[in-house]
């Protein structure tokens, strides 16, 4: 929607929209930049229910996690706006649903991203949530509702995490085990000594992409500051 190709200077471009901006929204931009990372991600293998997979994307942004990754090989992606409340607005989303087999493409961007993949499942060889190692970048893998995690994720997998249950019911439904997860996992890292912040031009980039996606009019004000370059 907004192609920034033929503005050389990105810097000015983005003081020019921040003065559409109040200082309490710039603030709240600095601080939520501060506390975002990509040392964790995660992918969401085929979830049908909508309310799922929003709840998902709510909670990556309440913890920080600025990418998403959703898989689709049966079941479409689908966003509730009321329980999303809008975090789709702050995160990246990416969607994999071109090939045959969209679990293997997206497990092998995200190992060239640097990730070790983790599906979150009861596995013999499993890892205990309180025992999970976050110092290597991780990306931690969703199945959906009925089946879990497919063959090709389970086999792929650099390894298993589970979070220990001692009722009856074997399973959580998966956006509180994404809730649990992630809670757990960025608490240990935010008192750890891992750089896990992003970096200055993610920071940036990111700003400006909000700061974008804020302003009103934000077409039309880029358009008058082309004509004034």
């Amino acid at each position: 929607m907004y192609n920034l190709d033929d503005i050389g200077d990105k810097s000015a471009l983005l003081a020019y929209l921040e003065s559409y901006l109040t200082d309490k929204r710039k603030k709240r931009f600095e601080d939520v930049l501060e506390n975002r990372t990509r040392h964790f991600t995660i992918a969401v293998e085929d979830v049908y229910k909508d309310r799922n997979a929003s709840a998902i994307v709510r909670t990556a942004d309440c913890f920080g996690i600025q990418d998403v990754h959703i898989i689709e090989n049966y079941n479409k992606y689908r966003l509730s706006s009321g329980i999303a409340r809008g975090s789709d607005k702050w995160i990246n989303i990416y969607k994999y649903d071109r090939d045959e087999n969209n679990t293997r493409t997206c497990i092998r961007e995200l190992r060239t991203k640097g990730y070790r993949i983790i599906a979150t499942t009861p596995h013999l060889e499993d890892c205990l949530l309180k025992d999970f190692d976050i110092i290597p970048k991780t990306a931690f893998l969703f199945g959906g509702e009925k089946e879990g995690l497919s063959e090709q994720a389970m086999k792929d997998a650099d390894g298993f995490l589970k979070i220990p249950i001692v009722g009856f019911t074997e399973s959580f439904n998966i956006s509180v085990a994404a809730a649990i997860i992630l809670y757990n996992v960025t608490q240990k890292l935010r008192d750890s000594n891992i750089g896990w912040h992003l970096c200055e031009e993610e920071k940036f980039n990111l700003r400006l992409d909000w700061t974008i996606k804020t302003v009103q009019n934000a077409d039309r004000l880029i358009q008058r500051f082309r004509k004034e370059l």
